[in-house]
């Protein structure tokens, strides 16, 4: 779970060769599901869960003819912004994945002053909110995550951070938080060829 591979919609894989490409290395490593998820990030993308259902209805009967053997399922990375937290005040239905579960995401440098309010609203109308890779937010402590799980909140660490992708100081408070159990999800979080 957590990918960005419905091509030309966000800062993911640009065309649907290049996402063929990568779904057909997540199975060669022994992938048989992938829940891809867009950005919703008002500023830069734009999209909405109506643009993301049409691309992906758009896109799955190309990967469908390509016989690739994977299920090939939907959700979003909603962005911590005015407009994702005016969608749930507001009741709109969530892009979702499993259980009701939503996948979000903060900016990296500084804890928003909205964040726990967003995660209560969240679980009020049933939702288990999903926080994308914590450990490459600058703001996040041991302290913080837990206190996060407490809330509800469910952490989804990257593959990329484990092997030192983003640097040493991020695969380490990765391990850190899988060490004491405050992870529940591993994502790929990935983007193009070069994140598989």
């Amino acid at each position: 779970m957590h990918s960005h591979l419905i091509p030309g919609i966000d800062d993911g894989v640009k065309s649907n060769e290049e996402s063929f490409a990568v779904i057909e290395q997540f199975v060669d490593l022994g992938y048989s599901r992938i829940i891809t998820t867009p950005h919703v990030m008002t500023d830069y993308y734009g999209n909405t869960g109506a643009t993301i259902t049409q691309a992906y209805q758009q896109f799955l009967p190309a990967l469908q003819r390509k016989g690739i053997p994977v299920t090939f399922e939907f959700a979003a990375e909603y962005y911590l912004d005015e407009e994702v937290i005016g969608l749930v005040k507001r009741k709109e239905k969530l892009l979702t994945f499993g259980d009701r579960y939503v996948l979000f995401e903060t900016n990296a440098i500084s804890e928003p002053m909205q964040l726990k309010e967003f995660v209560f609203d969240l679980t009020l109308q049933g939702y288990k909110p999903v926080l994308a890779h914590p450990e490459r937010y600058q703001y996040m402590t041991l302290e913080k995550a837990e206190d996060l799980v407490n809330r509800g909140v469910h952490l989804q660490i990257n593959l990329l951070s484990l092997i030192g992708f983003y640097g040493p100081p991020i695969q380490k408070i990765a391990e850190k938080i899988i060490e004491r159990k405050f992870a529940h999800l591993l994502g790929s979080d990935c983007h193009n060829l070069d994140h598989v």
